[in-house]
């Protein structure tokens, strides 16, 4: 049993990696799921450490959301130009990979302000600030995803 949590905990960490940047998938829930999973089959972890990180978690999630929206509003945009963020996100990712994933939020957010009126300097600038936001987001959900994956396959023990 020991070896099937290990084995799921691991699919779970790396779900997560990819989580990071697949906006339909929780990444950081998956890769703290897989430290809860380690911790069932062999209890490495403090409480105290899995508290930490839930609350880490929890924090990077919901600034995940707010991030581009603080970027675009920074920047000067509008809601139009967060909602085409998010759209050109998800066309980017899926149509156009790899590249999309950097394209398709500033297109998306460009095309936004533009309906919403701006000239296309402004709508350029507040594309620049959302697709800054989700940047910084992605940064940090890279980086705590890392240190989830780091902290699983370390503490693993055979």
């Amino acid at each position: 049993m020991e070896i099937i949590l290990i084995i799921l905990g691991a699919a779970l960490i790396t779900l997560g990696l990819i989580g990071v940047f697949i906006p339909f998938l929780p990444g950081l829930p998956f890769s703290y799921a897989g430290l809860l999973l380690l911790q069932l089959a062999q209890q490495p972890f403090t409480v105290t450490f899995l508290l930490v990180w839930i609350i880490i978690v929890a924090v990077i999630t919901i600034g995940d959301s707010l991030m581009p929206t603080w970027g675009t509003k920074k920047f000067g945009g509008t809601p139009y130009g967060v909602l085409g963020s998010i759209i050109g996100l998800i066309i980017g990712v899926f149509f156009f990979p790899p590249i999309g994933f950097i394209t398709g939020p500033i297109i998306g957010a460009f095309v936004g302000e533009i309906v919403a009126g701006k000239k296309y300097d402004r709508a350029f600038k507040s594309a620049l600030g959302s697709f800054l936001g989700f940047m910084i987001s992605t940064g940090l959900k890279v980086l705590i995803a890392g240190i989830m994956g780091y902290y699983y396959f370390t503490n693993i023990t055979v």
